[in-house]
């Protein structure tokens, strides 16, 4: 099996400070990286003011204000840019929503990095094909059928899929990574992983035995740092160890890959982890089916008799504060349509809240 392109997460580890962001791109290369992923963040994109606390790895955050205080300008994410190319490293970027992706092109990137939770963000994913960008999307929380519609929508030529468990952290044995070569020949994509377990070395070993393109994995200078995701993600030396042991096993057959990481994991821990290639969503994942990707909701309070239109409502995704809408496949078919009882804002605009379009 080849090597696959090995990203470190930083996301939004860089807690807004240019310099830490630099300093973070300089460990990853360092540590064998491929590819510096980070997230162009506009929380208005992403939640809802009244979204409240979320439990994330660093504890109960006020998410909301926390993705506020990490909006930076596009030239911070420009100079992210130059510095991974001076380290060697490819620059990749998250968007969360229509107005992220346009700042982002605006950098003339070529791949754009698509969240689990946007994975049904019909919009964003029109948008991205209208400017033919390569995707790479995770696909935690989702069903096949989810993946699927994504892929029509992206374009399999144009579109990496990497699979995921969303769970922070997420256990190693609902990983399923069996699965991995059944999408690439359902789906006609390339297909990697974006793993949230502890280990450095077991799920990418995995992984890298099942075909995966990519190996995603979480980059921190210290799991003691400020980032969300700190506590879950690699240090540069938890990091380098599984580079050079992706380096070590690639050119190998499967089978071959398969005895090795059995003789250093053990039988059944690695067949827990490959799995049996069945597409689920995890154990770990079902509260958050519905909740973590986008449905429709109330931007401001909304009463009987109001018609909804793109200033009063929009696809943001729920947590566990507020319930969840209508799905965004309807965005367009409900705009115009009367409110026969009041939504306060923030809260999910069910069917059961609409009149008709009359």
């Amino acid at each position: 099996m080849d090597k696959p392109e090995i990203i470190a997460e930083i996301g939004s580890g860089h807690s807004g400070d240019l310099a830490h962001a630099r300093d973070l791109i300089a460990a990853a290369a360092e540590a064998g990286a491929d590819c510096a992923k980070f997230q162009l963040i506009i929380a208005d994109e992403i939640i809802h003011p009244r979204t409240g606390t979320v439990d994330l790895p660093t504890g109960a955050v006020p998410l909301y204000e926390r993705f506020r205080s990490l909006e930076r300008p596009i030239e911070f994410y420009a100079d992210c840019a130059a510095e991974c190319e001076k380290r060697g490293l490819r620059f990749l970027c998250t968007a969360f929503g229509v107005d992220g992706l346009a700042q982002l092109a605006s950098l003339n990137v070529a791949r754009v990095k698509v969240a689990s939770p946007e994975l049904n963000h019909l919009p964003l994913l029109r948008a991205l094909a209208e400017r033919e960008l390569h995707a790479i999307v995770s696909t935690g929380v989702s069903r096949l059928a989810d993946i699927e519609r994504a892929v029509t929508i992206l374009g399999a030529a144009r579109t990496t899929v990497l699979h995921c468990i969303t769970s922070y952290p997420a256990p190693e044995h609902e990983y399923n990574l069996r699965l991995i070569p059944h999408l690439a020949a359902l789906l006609g994509v390339k297909v990697g992983v974006s793993d949230h377990s502890l280990d450095a070395r077991l799920v990418p070993g995995c992984a890298l035995a099942c075909g995966a393109a990519a190996v995603e994995k979480h980059f921190t200078l210290s799991r003691h740092g400020t980032g969300l995701d700190d506590p879950i993600a690699l240090s540069p030396t938890e990091f380098r160890s599984m580079t050079r042991f992706l380096e070590t096993l690639a050119g190998q057959p499967e089978t071959e890959l398969v005895r090795l990481l059995t003789e250093q994991f053990g039988r059944e821990r690695i067949q827990k982890t490959l799995g049996d290639g069945i597409k689920r969503l995890a154990e770990s994942e079902h509260r958050n089916y519905g909740r973590s990707n986008r449905s429709l909701h109330a931007l401001v309070e909304l009463s009987a008799g109001d018609r909804l239109n793109r200033d009063n409502c929009a696809l943001l995704r729920s947590e566990h504060n507020l319930r969840p809408g209508i799905a965004p496949e309807h965005f367009e078919s409900v705009l115009g349509a009367r409110l026969s009882a009041t939504v306060p804002a923030g809260e999910g605009i069910r069917w059961e809240d609409l009149l008709h379009r009359g």
